[in-house]
């Protein structure tokens, strides 16, 4: 899953593909390098973000998914049933879904829906990430979720521990580390780890220092947790890099 934000605000590539042909040029690209999938946001959710007005998030996206629907597989990044609505119309086929309650359009729909653990709004996420059994609470959460939107009639779903949202570096770390542990419930799993603050560490900057390691500082830190979310059952990783993630993607393919 490719990553496509048409935002000024997002963490690593805010403003970069804010214009709908920079937009389709960039998506363009990640399809060239293996996207399978092409992940359109109109709506930062970076700890400390803020709202954006429904028609300022649909002025954003809808150009862009109606353009490259007929070109790939577009999945639309939203916590506002108005734009999931809007944006399945113009053809996108799946609903990353931060917030895990929109499970309803998808039903209404025919189309592809994800549940992604995200405990409290962006613009306060940073402080909420306190749990007893980190890795209970977010499989259960999950899986009430996923069943949920089953009973609706979704019929392809998946799960997302929402590795950043609410969660500290160390937090991260342990979903990362049993990730097998959710992709046991049996529901297929998306793993988001790009380019994200927690791998500054890795990438040789302080841990969990925003802006020590610029996001795009991250790669390798990234391309190995993908391989390592590969390994442990995921069956999709969302990137902004598509090329090594592919490359590492097929390499721990031919391992698992």
């Amino acid at each position: 899953m490719g990553v496509l934000n048409v935002t000024p605000d997002s963490f690593s590539d805010g403003g970069l593909w804010l214009d709908p042909d920079a937009a389709l040029r960039h998506a363009r690209q990640m399809i060239a390098e293996g996207a399978d999938v092409i992940d359109v946001g109109g709506e930062s959710t970076r700890p400390g973000a803020q709202p954006v007005e429904l028609a300022e998030e649909l002025r954003r996206v809808l150009p862009v998914v109606e353009a490259l629907s007929s070109e790939v597989t577009v999945s639309i990044d939203t916590r506002k049933e108005r734009v999931a609505r809007a944006a399945v119309a113009a053809g996108a086929r799946l609903v990353n879904d931060v917030s895990a309650s929109l499970w309803q359009v998808a039903a209404d729909n025919g189309c592809g829906w994800v549940a992604m653990h995200m405990p409290a709004d962006p613009a306060v996420m940073a402080s909420k990430a306190n749990y007893d059994d980190l890795l209970g609470e977010v499989t259960s959460y999950l899986a009430d979720r996923a069943e949920t939107a089953r009973r609706a009639g979704v019929e392809e779903i998946w799960i997302d521990p929402g590795i950043g949202f609410a969660k500290t570096a160390s937090h991260n770390f342990s979903l990362l580390k049993h990730l097998d542990r959710i992709v046991a419930t049996g529901w297929p799993v998306l793993v988001g780890t790009s380019r994200k603050s927690f791998l500054a560490g890795p990438s040789g900057y302080p841990a969990g220092l925003e802006g020590a390691a610029p996001a795009r500082d991250r790669l390798e830190a990234t391309v190995a947790t993908s391989a390592w979310a590969i390994l442990k059952g995921a069956a999709m990783v969302r990137v902004h890099d598509v090329a090594p993630a592919v490359m590492a993607a097929s390499l721990a393919g031919t391992r698992s």
